[in-house]
């Protein structure tokens, strides 16, 4: 089994992108959702992505934003990717990739066997789909530790290359590959001690245990 890519989301301070590139993670998330624990207003961001340039590749998630923020945001922290965490339809992440011509990420939010396959939907229009948890209505739409049953991607995972996300930790990230072959695995509140407070030694424990799955 091939060593999966490891992005570490939710990533607001210098030391906290210095340890997941440290560790050897390929992608560093910054959230610009303002509910968030972990939002990042953008002129903080350009601070960061003076550090990450040429280091780590730097994912911009979003909840159905509209252009000016994302706008805004790619300026700031020079964003690799976006990432769309609410409830984008296919029209509308082609329009942000041909407006931004950055590649896509699309998070699906799975519960059930049928939110696995809505990742078909996006054949066209994204380049890539997030498997993550689907939170309880009228919370946050992730970051919360929530994990979903990972058996539902056996029936498939779309036409898309795809990522896990959804309650990993340091603890169960190898089981996780094993059980489902991800070729990337995403975490957020999984290496945290704190709501927002990423823990340094929980970043490389993630690092290290998801190469050694």
């Amino acid at each position: 089994m091939a060593t999966p890519a490891i992005k570490i989301c939710g990533v607001t301070t210098a030391d906290a992108l210095d340890a997941a590139i440290e560790a050897r993670a390929g992608y560093v998330g910054f959230n610009f959702f303002a509910p968030s624990p972990r939002y990042l207003p953008p002129r903080d961001a350009a601070a960061l992505q003076e550090r990450a340039q040429g280091r780590i590749a730097r994912v911009g998630v979003f909840v159905d934003a509209d252009d000016a923020l994302i706008g805004e945001a790619v300026a700031a922290a020079r964003l690799d990717i976006l990432q769309l965490h609410g409830e984008e339809t296919p029209e509308r992440a082609a329009r942000l990739r041909a407006r931004f011509g950055l590649p896509v990420w699309k998070v699906v939010s799975v519960a059930v066997a049928e939110d696995v396959a809505r990742a078909a939907g996006y054949r066209e229009a994204a380049d890539f789909i997030l498997f993550d948890a689907r939170t309880p209505k009228g919370t946050l739409p992730g970051g919360m530790g929530l994990a979903f049953d990972w058996s539902l991607l056996a029936g498939g995972k779309g036409p898309l290359p795809w990522g896990l996300a959804g309650g990993l930790t340091p603890g169960n990230v190898a089981e996780a590959v094993r059980a489902t072959g991800a070729p990337l695995v995403d975490t957020s509140s999984g290496v945290e001690s704190a709501p927002g407070v990423k823990d340094l030694a929980k970043i490389a424990a993630f690092c290290r245990a998801a190469r050694g799955a």
